[in-house]
């Protein structure tokens, strides 16, 4: 056996495992990130005066406004995320949430995204945003709701 085959043979076995994992990887994703999505915006909402101090203090535009809609996106959007319903959809308005996020209250560590990747990937959007991003890219997975109607709909 030559090494091309014996690699190629690795590869395959690798690429199975990985194809099992999946999945589970994307639940993992979808559940922990959105439950946390949820807690966070059911947090702003349910304090939605100290949120709107705090989105005043960071000159943010109609703070009663924009700490509402982030509230509300990240709860419903954390629902959605964990179901797996709409999944990619519900994404895309996360994504922008936490973009804001960095562009507002984590400027420093916005700015340092090639300087200091550290503080960049230390922030608190970071994961927010990875798992989304991950959503996005990956879709939810077998193990959502997503795939159970895409099942349903193809009977």
């Amino acid at each position: 056996m030559n090494l091309s085959s014996a690699y190629s043979k690795l590869d395959g076995l690798l690429v199975t495992l990985g194809g099992w994992l999946q999945p589970v990887l994307l639940l993992l994703v979808r559940g922990w990130w959105g439950w946390s999505f949820f807690l966070t915006g059911k947090g702003k909402l349910t304090h939605l005066d100290k949120t709107v101090a705090f989105f005043a203090d960071l000159n943010i535009p109609l703070p009663k406004l924009n700490a509402m809609l982030a509230g509300s996106t990240e709860c419903l959007g954390g629902l959605l995320l964990l179901l797996g319903l709409g999944s990619r959809l519900a994404s895309m308005p996360l994504i922008f949430t936490m973009l804001v996020a960095y562009a507002t209250a984590d400027q420093e560590a916005l700015h340092a995204v090639f300087s200091d990747t550290d503080k960049f990937t230390g922030a608190t959007p970071f994961l927010f945003l990875l798992a989304c991003l991950i959503v996005f890219a990956f879709g939810p997975g077998k193990f959502s709701l997503d795939a159970l109607l895409m099942r349903k709909s193809k009977k």
